[in-house]
């Protein structure tokens, strides 16, 4: 009887061996295609992405080389989705997304400051204030980055509503936490931050606001030019005398995107469909008053979801900064900015393509059911008959 018993259990023993050795390859698989996909793809792609180098003129090369280079983020349109739109699952997937590439390029890249360049959320123009703590909560999590990196958000129409939606409380309850600061200067550099969805120019009451706190930034980047100073400037300190960097949701105004090219520009169907102003873009008359009073070398927005150069006046370059999130774009990317007080340069760094992604898990999927079958014996293994032919090849 006890041999009977042993002879049992070395027959029962192989079957199980095989299945655990099975069950091993399984898991070892999908842990690094999950590893890889989920966490290493980031670094991979990321770590492409280099700070653009300033090129010195020939004339004042050696005075440009000396000037402080502030290295700047530039990303818009996270759309961090609420409590009503979108299903759980994308947004898990979408704000895990973001917040890899986030802090992997905060680790590889090491930027001094980061503009958000507004839609920070989809729903914070109707949201609860319950359902805004915790859209705020999430952001934070996403966004987390050390003390010695300043992080600045301008609104968008999704944050506060688009004028007909924005109020006073949504207004301030924006400010309260992402500040209602202006201006900004660090290292000689001036960056000017505008609610535009308050530039409508109907007198409303927050639009007045918005309208009179940038004639006092004028004001005060009028004086920084003055060589002798003005009686009307007053005893206060001056801004460094550069001129300013213009950080907005909407756009400058333009007819449309037709004339914008690139990967990452508007499909082609969509570029000739002409932008509704206050909607799409800035009015023309709101856009005139922003390059008249604030004089910008160089202006940057977001809204569209889309790339896009285009100049105003035949002289001030603006960069439409393509959606952070997967939600809108197949390929989402930043802007790395080198920029002093006299001059810039500016890069883009692309992040995974999803669709990538997506080939390399069906890949992975594939693979293992080749692997499974394979090993129950319902598929010869590869291997095994590459070296059959190999060997029918011989005798011939």
């Amino acid at each position: 009887m006890a041999r009977i018993g042993l002879g049992f259990g070395r027959w029962n023993f192989h079957p199980l061996k095989r299945k655990s050795s099975l069950l091993l390859k399984l898991i070892a698989v999908v842990f690094a295609v999950l590893l890889f996909c989920e966490f290493l793809i980031y670094y991979l792609v990321i770590f492409q992405c280099k700070w653009p180098e300033m090129k010195p003129t020939a004339d004042d090369g050696e005075q440009a080389t000396r000037e402080p280079v502030l290295k700047a983020m530039f990303l818009a349109d996270t759309h961090l989705l609420g409590e009503f739109l979108g299903h759980w699952l994308d947004k898990l997937r979408r704000e895990w997304q973001m917040e890899r590439a986030f802090q992997t390029a905060l680790w590889l890249l090491q930027p001094e400051v980061v503009f958000i360049l507004g839609d920070v959320f989809d729903e914070g123009k109707w949201s609860t204030p319950e359902a805004w703590a915790d859209d705020m909560a999430r952001f934070q999590k996403m966004f987390r980055h050390p003390s010695h990196v300043q992080l600045k958000v301008v609104a968008g129409n999704h944050d506060i509503g688009f004028h007909y939606e924005m109020n006073i409380y949504k207004v301030k309850r924006f400010e309260k936490v992402f500040s209602s600061e202006r201006l900004f200067s660090w290292k000689g550099i001036n960056f000017v931050m505008v609610n535009s969805v308050a530039l409508k120019g109907d007198s409303c009451g927050i639009c007045s606001e918005a309208e009179a706190e940038l004639i006092e930034v004028s004001h005060r980047l009028n004086c920084s030019r003055e060589v002798h100073g003005s009686s009307q400037c007053g005893p206060g300190p001056l801004l460094p005398t550069s001129a300013p960097i213009l950080l907005q949701h909407y756009p400058l105004y333009r007819r449309s995107d037709a004339n914008c090219s690139g990967e990452d520009a508007a499909p082609p169907e969509e570029r000739n469909i002409p932008f509704k102003e206050n909607y799409d873009v800035l009015s023309r008359e709101a856009s005139q008053k922003l390059l008249w009073w604030l004089q910008p070398r160089l202006v940057l927005s977001g809204h569209t979801h889309s790339a896009c150069e285009v100049h105003h006046e035949g002289r001030v370059p603006e960069l439409s900064v393509p959606s952070f999130s997967w939600r809108n774009r197949n390929n989402p990317s930043f802007i790395m900015g080198s920029i002093t007080p006299t001059d810039y340069a500016l890069s883009k760094c692309y992040l995974p393509r999803e669709h990538v992604v997506l080939i390399i898990y069906c890949g992975a999927v594939g693979f293992l059911m080749v692997l499974t079958l394979t090993h129950f014996g319902l598929l010869a293994s590869p291997f095994l008959s590459g070296l059959s032919l190999l060997r029918k090849h011989k005798t011939r």
